[in-house]
C-alpha cells in the first residue's frame, strides 16, 4: 500500500511542529490573536443592562511609583484592562490599546492592571514601545470587576456602570470603540 501525502498534510505537519517549539509557538499565537482580534467586535451593554459598580474601594500600586485610590476615578470614565507580558491575546491587543491610550489618556482614565513585576513590565514596555502606566492591585478588586481570565477589559461610564466587558484580544483602536468613547465623555 503506497501512503500519499497531500501538501495540505505537510503544511498541517508543519504547523503543528512550529506550534511545539515554545520560542516559535509564542509569536504565532500572538499572530493568529492579532488577527482574530479585528473579527472580534466589542459589544456595548444595552443601558437597561448595565451594572453599577458598588465599590470603589480598590487600591493600585503604579510602575510611576506611587499609589492610586480608584475612588478618584469615580464620576470618569474608565478603562480597565487585566493583561499579563507572557498572555498571547494580551500582546495581541495591546499595540490597539497603545493607540487608544495615546489619543485619550488626558480624557479616560486607564488602568492597566497586572500581577507581575513592574521589572518585568518595564523591559515588556520598553521592547515594544509602549507608553502607558500599569498598576499591581494592592486590595481586592472590586466584585463586578473580578475575573479569571486574561485579557479582560472593562469600560466604565461616568455613572460608574460597565458599558464594555470583553474577554479575549479585540482592536480596541476601532471606530465603533472611539465613538462609545467620545459619547461617553459627552454624558
Amino acid at each position: 500500500m503506497k501512503l500519499k501525502i497531500s501538501k495540505r498534510n505537510l503544511i498541517f505537519l508543519a504547523i503543528i511542529a512550529l506550534l511545539l517549539v515554545p520560542q516559535i509557538r509564542n509569536p504565532i499565537q500572538v499572530l493568529l490573536h492579532k488577527g482574530l482580534s479585528f473579527f472580534n467586535n466589542s459589544s456595548i451593554i444595552a443601558i437597561d443592562k448595565r451594572q453599577a459598580l458598588s465599590n470603589f474601594n480598590w487600591q493600585l500600586q503604579s510602575d510611576k511609583d506611587y499609589k492610586l485610590n480608584f475612588k478618584d476615578a469615580k464620576g470618569k470614565v474608565v478603562f480597565v484592562n487585566f493583561w499579563a507580558t507572557w498572555c498571547p491575546p494580551c500582546i495581541a491587543e495591546m499595540p490597539s490599546i497603545e493607540a487608544l491610550y495615546k489619543d485619550y489618556k488626558n480624557d479616560v482614565v486607564f488602568l492597566f492592571v497586572t500581577n507581575e513585576a513592574f521589572k518585568t513590565i518595564e523591559k515588556f514596555k520598553t521592547k515594544n514601545n509602549f507608553t502607558f502606566e500599569v498598576f499591581n492591585p494592592i486590595t481586592s478588586v472590586p466584585n463586578q470587576l473580578e475575573t479569571q481570565s486574561i485579557p479582560r477589559t472593562f469600560i466604565i461610564n461616568k455613572k460608574g456602570e460597565i458599558v464594555i466587558d470583553e474577554s479575549g484580544a479585540l482592536n480596541w483602536n476601532s471606530m465603533k470603540i472611539r465613538n462609545q468613547l467620545d459619547t461617553m465623555l459627552k454624558e
